[in-house]
């Protein structure tokens, strides 16, 4: 037999732990036996139908199970319905978020499905193939199916431990995420969340965490996701983890957690202080900062406790802090979410997430939807459209802004001359929103500018703010892009270097100069040196926000081979 298990993952480096859980665990309660009877094969929703369609056909399926997701469930039901108009007969099974919690309503939509595995698979995938193999049928009567008959009965929790780990074999994974769990459910009960359901948390032994971790840091794997909702649930838990961590640092591996700021205790903050730059990296679902919003999703959250815990966590400069967004929710509207963007903005996040609303199938924010006057896409990703509080021209303008977010703030790229433009308007959601509509009424948008334009636009627009600050525009976002890269080509904007050249050439004739970073260059001469660096000429100096005329130029050497692990920004000598 056959059974083919099948995934459309959103981009190529993501991958889907749930095939290769399901697999595992069917071929370890079988002693090995069931292996070959399973194929996985994942593609991506980039791909063409026709193309997945194709592929799937000449894999020659006895039966097949699609792993249904917001993200794939669309692509998933064409391909399905194509798939059994070639095979008439073929099994196809149904699994994943996105049909777990309506399975009776897609039963009878599409009546030629065979069942829908409902909530956790492990145990439920084991038996259904067991009864395939053993008895050459379906069997009805398995808890965790839903079947056409109406027949289902529900499955208990899975015990997190009796799970094998996924990752044997990384093959699969070559320049892929590596996702981890180790533990599900969640102990919130978020109205926008489905986690909210399951009431089950359950946690994965310590000692099978940290063998696994083991081997991701014995064959340093670039960044291990964990998809714990809430990492930091139990205190105990995410210490010894954390401690392990320390103790077993490969000085590459990074290790990303979603964690909840009200939980971290100091202890935790302590330790975490101690890590190597770039060990870890952090996120925290602030979502607003609006007291009856927050009350209303069930998020009941400390304000003053979570801008505590973020300037602790920031202090030691060691963890790169991701704080997340979310636009439509209930009581937010645009002077509330200009607020709450602001208010986060200022904890001066390496990254500031804004996500909009999804309105989850089975979430409690569903069944809410009348009041809220909350109108979503009908088909997934069931993105929100417009609320009570929220208009649909302003939902695409917050859409807008999301984007110059993205381009400008979360890339990292233009640190300093944010700063600095930041000081033309009252707070940083009204320059951000600015620059969006910039952007829409120059068609920028549909331009998709490339890296070296965007700092042409964002200058463009910082002078129609305030033209007289032109030259201070121009060295910061100068020295923003050499911070990250040796331009092979000079920014049309940048000072021209040519009345310098005696002096930078003087400068490397210097050895003292280049004595602190001499050990980087063993074996390369003066003229090679100054290819593989770049040195940049400027009259202004910034230091925390406070900018100074200078009356002699001053010269900035970048140094590209020793880069700051946690934002990645070359080294800097000031001559």
């Amino acid at each position: 037999m056959n059974f083919v298990l099948t995934a459309l993952n959103a981009k190529y480096i993501h991958s889907n732990p749930a095939l290769f859980s399901l697999r595992a665990y069917a071929g370890n309660q079988s002693a090995g036996l069931y292996y070959e009877h399973i194929s996985l094969a994942e593609y991506t929703i980039n791909q063409r139908i026709e193309d997945i369609l194709s592929d799937l056909y000449k894999q020659k399926p006895d039966a097949i199970g699609f792993s249904c997701y917001i993200w794939n469930w669309e692509m998933i039901q064409d391909i399905m319905t194509e798939l059994h108009k070639l095979l008439p007969e073929l099994p196809i099974f149904l699994g994943g978020p996105e049909v777990s919690y309506d399975s009776e309503q897609i039963l009878k939509q599409y009546p030629f499905l065979t069942g829908i595995m409902v909530g956790e698979g492990e145990e439920t995938f084991y038996e259904l193939l067991k009864g395939y193999l053993e008895q050459g049928q379906l069997v009805e009567g398995i808890p965790g199916v839903a079947y056409p008959s109406g027949l289902f009965q529900p499955r208990q929790p899975q015990d997190m431990s009796l799970l094998p780990f996924l990752y044997e074999d990384l093959s699969p994974f070559q320049n892929r995420i590596i996702y981890y769990e180790s533990q599900r459910g969640c102990p919130y009960q978020c109205s926008y969340c489905l986690s909210s359901i399951d009431r089950s948390f359950r946690l994965r032994s310590v000692c099978l965490v940290k063998q696994e971790l083991q081997f991701f840091l014995d064959q340093k794997i670039s960044q291990v996701k964990f998809v714990d909702r809430t990492f930091n649930a139990s205190a105990s838990h995410s210490m010894e983890i954390w401690k392990y961590l320390i103790e077993h640092d490969n000085g590459i591996t990074n290790f990303h957690f979603e964690i909840a700021a009200e939980l971290m205790t100091d202890e935790q903050m302590t330790l975490l202080a101690s890590m190597r730059p770039g060990l870890i990296q952090l996120e925290i679902g602030v979502q607003s900062t609006n007291p009856f919003t927050l009350k209303e999703i069930r998020r009941f959250m400390n304000q003053d406790k979570l801008k505590a815990v973020v300037k602790k966590l920031q202090e030691p400069g060691n963890i790169h802090l991701h704080l997340d967004l979310i636009a439509g929710l209930p009581y937010e509207d645009l002077t509330s979410f200009q607020k709450s963007f602001s208010e986060v903005y200022s904890m001066e996040p390496d990254q500031l997430q804004l996500g909009f609303l999804k309105v989850l199938k089975g979430s409690y924010m569903q069944t809410m939807a009348k009041e809220y006057e909350l109108m979503y896409r009908s088909r997934a990703p069931y993105e929100v459209l417009r609320t009570k509080w929220l208009s649909y021209e302003e939902l695409c303008t917050l859409k807008r802004v999301e984007e110059v977010v993205e381009l400008y703030y979360n890339s990292g790229q233009f640190v300093h001359s944010l700063s600095e433009m930041l000081t033309l308007f009252d707070n940083p959601f009204d320059f951000y929103y600015a620059l969006a509509l910039f952007f829409e009424e120059k068609g920028y948008f549909l331009a998709s500018p490339s890296r070296q334009y965007r700092y042409d636009v964002l200058l463009e627009f910082a002078c129609l703010q305030n033209p007289s600050k032109r030259d201070l525009y121009v060295e910061l976002l100068t020295y923003d892009l050499y911070l990250r890269e040796n331009m092979k080509s000079r920014p049309s904007f940048a000072r021209n270097l040519d009345p310098y050249k005696e002096e930078i050439q003087e400068l490397y004739k210097t050895e003292e100069n280049l004595e602190s970073i001499r050990h980087r260059y063993v074996g390369y001469d003066r003229k090679q040196i100054q290819k593989m660096t770049h040195v940049e000429v400027f009259t202004f100096s910034v230091w925390k926000n406070q900018i100074e005329v200078l009356e002699i130029p001053s010269y900035v050497l970048f140094d590209y081979t020793e880069r700051n692990p946690k934002n990645k920004e070359a080294c800097t000598l000031v001559f």
